[in-house]
């Protein structure tokens, strides 16, 4: 059997791509035993690879008022919105990882509203999804809604900011028709051996 297309991109050599580049690949390879083909697909053009992770990680990776499931949530949720199978399959995987919990992703992306999640966490939903999808309608009012439940300042940008960058994702990965790696769909749905 063959290895299907990832990208409508070419997909460079790990070998021809910059050190910097090449080393990240290779440390995200041995922490999951594969490399998720985001990387490979944006490695295409390395100066927006870098400016993309780094923004990625800096929403993504710190400490704050969301906690790394809840940010993951806020992913699969406008990405299911966004139709992006991509972000939907691989950010699945990493919600189940992070929440512990095998069934939440497929709730979240097929109908958050359903899922098995908090009022609070519904309600950061639905504030993400009205960025994802009509952000011109954001209003106090949604400011002073999340307020209510706890939600600081640094949370509802980090809410807003995670609905938005994935946008731009979401767009790119469905231009590109990147393709999920496999493992993805396996993850965080068994309890390890």
């Amino acid at each position: 059997m063959t290895q299907p297309d990832i990208s409508r991109f070419p997909v460079p050599a790990i070998t021809d791509l910059p050190d910097d580049i090449r080393s990240r690949l290779l440390a995200v390879q041995e922490k999951s035993g594969f490399i998720p083909n985001v990387f490979l697909t944006l490695a295409f053009r390395p100066e927006e690879f870098r400016a993309f992770f780094a923004y990625h990680d800096a929403l993504m990776e710190k400490d704050s008022g969301l906690s790394k499931a809840e940010r993951e949530m806020i992913v699969v949720a406008t990405s299911s919105a966004n139709q992006c199978q991509y972000c939907v399959i691989a950010h699945g995987a990493i919600l189940r990882i992070r929440a512990k919990n095998p069934l939440i992703a497929d709730q979240i992306a097929a109908n958050y509203r359903k899922a098995d999640i908090t009022p609070r966490q519904r309600a950061m939903l639905d504030f993400a999804m009205k960025v994802s999808q009509e952000a011109q309608l954001v209003s106090d009012a949604d400011f002073a809604a999340l307020a209510a439940l706890g939600f600081s300042d640094d949370d509802i940008w980090d809410i807003a900011a995670i609905s938005a960058f994935f946008g731009l994702s979401n767009r790119l990965a469905n231009v590109s028709a990147m393709r999920p790696n496999d493992e993805f769909y396996l993850m965080g749905r068994l309890p390890k051996a």
